[in-house]
């Protein structure tokens, strides 16, 4: 498969005229997607980055790539997993939840979801309750 980035994914003659899909659409509803699996952290993945992303598709794209042949989409993204999920059980969830909406959305032929995960992230609530408990445990040690 031959990855065209940016150009028209599927394009299709209706009464009233043609409708394109861009591959950034296909790109972005992946994203979306993924960001909606519990344990996907969405912010360290890269999906959503701050409130520049609400005017931006270009973080919404980042770690997706999409290859396109004739009516079939292949898709590939980098995933953060929150600590404490299953990574196989929430790669799954990815694969299905974005191979169903890219095919409900776009009515493209999903044939592959290629999850990537590319690291592992303490929640912030956890860290700031773990490194409370490290300097509590060190004050005893000196005292």
């Amino acid at each position: 498969m031959k990855e065209v980035k940016g150009l028209t994914a599927k394009q299709e003659t209706l009464k009233n005229g043609q409708v394109k899909i861009s591959v950034d659409v296909i790109s972005i509803i992946a994203s979306i997607a993924a960001a909606e699996i519990d344990g996907v952290n969405a912010a360290a993945s890269g999906f959503v980055e701050g409130i520049s992303s609400l005017f931006t598709k270009k973080n919404y794209t980042k770690g997706i790539k999409v290859e396109m042949k004739e009516n079939d989409a292949s898709i590939d993204l980098s995933i953060t997993v929150d600590y404490g999920y299953k990574i196989q059980d929430v790669a799954s969830k990815v694969q299905q939840k974005v191979k169903t909406e890219v095919e409900n959305m776009t009515g493209l032929n999903v044939t592959n979801v290629t999850v990537n995960v590319q690291n592992v992230v303490i929640p912030k609530e956890e860290a700031v309750i773990e490194s409370t408990a490290v300097e509590v445990k060190e004050e005893k040690k000196t005292k």
